[in-house]
């Protein structure tokens, strides 16, 4: 199987550290959403990545989907979120708010370079749920004492976390800082050596 897209892409490279952690070997198409749109059309109509396609030819698109097939493929007890229960339902909802943060991150990115004449509101609007997030996630990490969030092991959650902080920070560094707790947990994140490998720096679009 390929995994399609760069690893500047949060949402790419959540998945690439799962296919990793969880030794499914793949192949890596670093395609970009913009230069090589037509290449991912012929797997993914919307051009998006992640797009990761199977050995069957099936293609699997967007990173929480792409992940809930990934689980199945692994034991219970190497899956990195609960299959059930209060645990689950939260890693689902901190990955959420880390995902779309990362969402947000991106569209604010790209309403300062795809348009000529910028809509104040809209920044304004996508600031503030990025600094909003920011703000939660901060005093969600700051009252889990172990090293993630469930724990002494890495969890969905706190891989889009990592993740999404390090777009917000290359992409927008004035939005981020200030967060001790979200800053602990990237650097913690960021030294493992799978986060090392699946690694790129931010690469705007030509």
């Amino acid at each position: 199987m390929f995994l399609i897209g760069q690893y500047d892409s949060p949402f790419v490279r959540r998945v690439g550290i799962a296919l990793r952690l969880y030794e499914l070997p793949f192949e890596h198409r670093p395609w970009s959403s913009f230069g090589d749109a037509d290449k991912i059309a012929r797997y993914n109509p919307l051009r998006r990545v992640p797009t990761l396609v199977l050995d069957s030819g099936e293609a699997l698109i967007e990173s929480s989907a792409i992940l809930d097939w990934l689980d199945e493929q692994v034991e219970e007890e190497r899956r990195l979120i609960a299959d059930h229960g209060p645990d689950r339902r939260r890693a689902l909802r901190l990955a959420a708010l880390s995902t779309g943060l990362a969402d947000k991150a991106v569209i604010l990115f790209y309403e300062g370079v795809l348009h000529k004449e910028k809509s104040d509101i809209w920044v304004a609007r996508c600031k503030a749920q990025i600094a909003d997030v920011l703000d939660v996630l901060e005093k969600e990490r700051a009252a889990a004492p172990t090293s993630y969030f469930f724990g002494e092991r890495l969890s969905h959650a706190d891989i889009a976390l990592a993740a999404a902080l390090r777009f917000v920070s290359d992409v927008h560094p004035d939005l981020y800082g200030h967060h001790p707790a979200l800053e602990a947990h990237a650097a913690r994140c960021e030294a493992l050596p799978v986060f090392v490998e699946i690694s790129q720096p931010f690469v705007p679009p030509a």
